[in-house]
């Protein structure tokens, strides 16, 4: 009979073992069923009442599995799809687990699918008459493209508990503070023509060079409007990341697109300052003469904050011996908290493995990261209020 390590072991091989990829690009975006079919299974032979909702996408669902029933209770969340990868980058192959060097390597071992096995070995042997409130185990399809299965479960409305974590690599530090995050495409519309006469067209690399600086002004606002000392960068920041324009030297500039990335800090929203940057870039350009448009890269996700004071962060600090810290990049958790819970997000495995070839889990973080959601699930489930 295998030995609970060894049992953790291979339920991280079959999750890694199950591409699931989602992104933005068609020709790389994959279903997570098999995904959520293993974590289907295996909660459902745990006696976990066991819910697989599909989303408006074929081939993408949400798990929900609930074990207990009542009122409060204890979340424990993760995204079931990875990014893309190049496996000629890769010293191995992404979709099959590796030991070397006391680490486990393969695509999602950090980010994020080894949670789901660290939560299996958790809840190993616990039956719902012991608990006095419920434990639920969420699995959301497409956190790394779109958000869709979070946002999909926000606009249900359905509670599922008043504590949460999100397995999100962080060393096993608690984290209770992010920044929001938006992308968006600025595209300046001009009128081409032939280069040897200006007064033939209106250049449209002309007017991004004037959006860029009413940009960069606008920037330095929003640096001044808050700082937030709990933050390694402690302001909003706002990178300029890819700019395109025109065909030809011999050409006037017909259209040229700039992206950025705006991260704001906690107290602020995506939706007010994409809404200011597009009547920002709008105005400048109407002052030249130019038309504008805009595309959402990215919809958008918002700040974090759960109070200091919160149960779950108090308890995940005592468990850890951290104290709750702030990051900037985003997660499912502001849509959690829209269903009144209160999110910590904490997992093993370390955010710079993230998004990188020879992506890997260190086998130190595992046992202790299993230990912390044991006494999670004792403190929030098992004890009375």
């Amino acid at each position: 009979m295998p030995t609970a390590e060894q049992a953790l072991l291979k339920d991280i091989r079959e999750l890694i073992a199950r591409p699931s990829i989602s992104s933005v690009s068609p020709d790389w975006d994959q279903s997570n069923e098999r995904v959520i079919e293993f974590l289907a299974e295996r909660f459902s032979s745990r006696g976990f009442r066991v819910d697989v909702q599909p989303l408006d996408t074929p081939g993408k669902s949400n798990l929900v599995a609930t074990l207990g029933a009542g009122e409060g209770g204890l979340v424990l969340s993760g995204h079931t799809d990875t990014v893309p990868c190049d496996p000629g980058l890769w010293h191995s192959d992404p979709f099959e687990v590796q030991e070397r060097g006391q680490k486990l390597y393969g695509l999602g071992t950090a980010d994020m699918k080894s949670f789901f096995a660290l939560v299996l070995a958790a809840t190993d042997g616990l039956r719902a008459e012991q608990l006095k409130h419920p434990l639920v185990v969420l699995a959301t399809a497409d956190e790394e493209s779109s958000m869709r299965g979070a946002r999909a479960l926000a606009r249900a409305g359905a509670p599922l508990g008043r504590h949460a974590v999100i397995g999100e690599p962080t060393s096993l530090r608690p984290v209770r503070l992010h920044k929001g995050i938006l992308m968006e495409r600025i595209r300046v519309i001009g009128r081409s023509g032939h280069s040897s006469n200006p007064a033939l067209g209106n250049n449209a690399l002309e007017g991004m060079h004037a959006v860029i600086a009413a940009l960069l002004t606008w920037r330095s606002d929003l640096e001044g409007r808050a700082q937030d000392p709990d933050f390694e960068v402690p302001v909003t920041t706002m990178n300029l990341g890819r700019i395109s324009g025109g065909d030809n030297p011999n050409r006037i500039c017909g259209q040229c697109e700039l992206d950025v990335d705006l991260r704001m800090l906690p107290g602020m929203q995506c939706a007010p300052l994409r809404t200011e940057l597009r009547e920002l870039v709008a105005e400048v350009l109407r002052g030249i003469g130019l038309d504008s448009a805009f595309d959402a890269l990215f919809e958008g996700v918002d700040p974090m904050t759960t109070p200091a004071v919160a149960p779950i962060v108090k308890a995940t600090e005592a468990l850890t011996g951290a104290p709750a810290g702030a990051v900037a990049y985003g997660t499912e958790a502001p849509y959690l908290t829209q269903l009144g819970m209160d999110v910590v997000v904490l997992g093993p495995g370390a955010i710079d493995q993230a998004h990188q070839p020879d992506e890997y889990l260190a086998l130190d973080g595992i046992e202790p990261g299993v230990e912390i959601l044991r006494a999670l699930i004792r403190q929030f489930c098992l004890q009375a209020d």
